[in-house]
């Protein structure tokens, strides 16, 4: 007998990058899913519905009233419902939504709980998860506005899939790009996983319960003047992936970040900090209350020897010269400080002999475990929301292969609880 498709809802919303969600649907075909697609009336002025209908096999929803609900009518079409609960239909059928591209304006009526077509008030409808990829003008994505409203669907469990940079419809330069299409089907095969663990009760364990995991994340800054800094590219999302699964799995949750974009996650004591010596300080006020620490930050090795207490001005094209020192070393004091009992797992960014030099910091620091993957891979590591790499303990290796941030933290704490089991015995 034929496994029956689980059905994936696409929202288009209106924009150039409607066309992007043309191949979406049929990718999603491909992976195996059975597309239906809710359109807004903004997304009818760039894709035809008959474009959407030919390809999925099902009538597309463009309104909630009953003469434009669809590209057919109830006689015509059997899978045809009455408008007025059709939104609650569908909302209560479908295995997740995707909005692709998101909107603006599809973004805010989301966060705020508007209601008046129907995506929004399917999305208020349904408890299925959601996916939201957005698109747009650059400066309207790093609107503090739009970051808003990102940041609040973000705290209520919305995947967001951050676009893009590249060259824009508009004629500018920069973030605002839908991501490609293979991105989106990935997100949501790995969304539509965890959502099944979760009904069959493993993904939901609360196995960290009684466990205090501290977890730094982000990129430390060290000052050159007032306004220069010496930093890195780090964004923080696998040390606050890490922090949020944690939170999840039942533990109490201490998150000390170095500067990031992201929004600070809900339910988790956050702290925030900028240079090295800060979150030494941090760090070391937490760590007797430690069970678990992941030093997922990128902490940076040297600091400016001299500090300008003033802007530090240009004279013509005259090469100056910054005198460094190196930093303390946060991840051998607590190793060196930490209670009987207390996991340490360090992490390692590296662009050639991940595994040696992971191994090499293994032993030089005396941690459990060392986190280690080759930031030079592309789409992987700074600036994705994927990664890859591999778990390092001195009694062998476990490799993650590309995965969401995510699901890696997932695995990696999967990986704590192994060692959990080790000391014990």
């Amino acid at each position: 007998m034929k496994a029956e498709r689980i059905k994936v809802t696409v929202g288009v919303c209106g924009g150039i990058a409607a066309y992007k969600s043309v191949e979406l649907v049929r990718l999603l075909q491909d992976a195996g899913y059975d597309p239906h697609v809710v359109m807004t009336a903004a997304a009818e002025k760039f894709v035809t519905p008959l474009t959407f209908a030919a390809i999925s096999g099902h009538r597309v929803i463009t309104s909630l009233w009953s003469e434009e609900a669809g590209t057919g009518s109830a006689e015509e079409d059997p899978e045809a419902e009455h408008s007025s609960v059709e939104h609650i239909q569908a909302a209560q059928s479908t295995r997740l939504l995707v909005v692709a591209p998101a909107t603006a304006n599809m973004l805010a009526k989301f966060a705020h709980g508007l209601a008046d077509d129907f995506l929004s008030t399917m999305y208020l409808a349904t408890t299925a998860p959601v996916i939201v990829a957005p698109a747009m003008n650059v400066n309207m994505w790093e609107h503090p506005a739009v970051q808003a409203n990102v940041a609040t669907l973000r705290a209520r469990g919305v995947k967001v899939i951050e676009p893009g940079s590249g060259y824009l419809a508009c004629g500018m330069v920069g973030g605002g790009r839908l991501a490609e299409p293979a991105s989106i089907v990935t997100a949501v095969a790995e969304m539509l996983a965890e959502d099944a663990r979760d009904d069959a009760g493993q993904q939901g364990r609360r196995d960290f319960t009684g466990e205090v995991v501290l977890v730094t994340a982000g990129g430390t800054r060290e000052p050159i003047d007032p306004v220069r800094y010496i930093g890195n590219r780090s964004s923080g999302r696998m040390g606050y992936a890490v922090a949020e699964a944690a939170m999840r799995r039942g533990a109490r949750v201490v998150l000390i970040s170095a500067p990031t974009t992201l929004p600070c996650p809900a339910g988790i004591e956050v702290e925030q900090v900028v240079s090295v010596e800060d979150m030494r300080a941090a760090v070391m006020a937490q760590l007797n209350e430690a069970t678990v620490v992941v030093m997922a930050a990128a902490v940076s090795d040297y600091r400016v020897k001299d500090v300008a207490d003033r802007k530090m001005k240009r004279d013509g094209a005259q090469a100056i010269s910054l005198e460094l020192a190196g930093t303390v070393d946060i991840l051998r004091e607590v190793v060196g400080r930490r209670r009987d009992g207390t996991l340490v797992v360090g992490f390692a960014a590296e662009t050639e002999d991940a595994i040696a030099n992971g191994r090499g910091k293994l032993e030089r620091k005396g941690v459990d475990a060392v986190v280690v993957n080759d930031v030079s891979k592309e789409g992987i590591g700074f600036d994705s929301e994927q990664n890859a790499g591999s778990f390092l303990t001195k009694d062998g290796m476990v490799e993650f292969p590309v995965m969401s941030k995510a699901e890696m933290a997932e695995r990696i704490l999967d990986e704590v609880l192994k060692l959990r089991v080790g000391t014990a015995h």
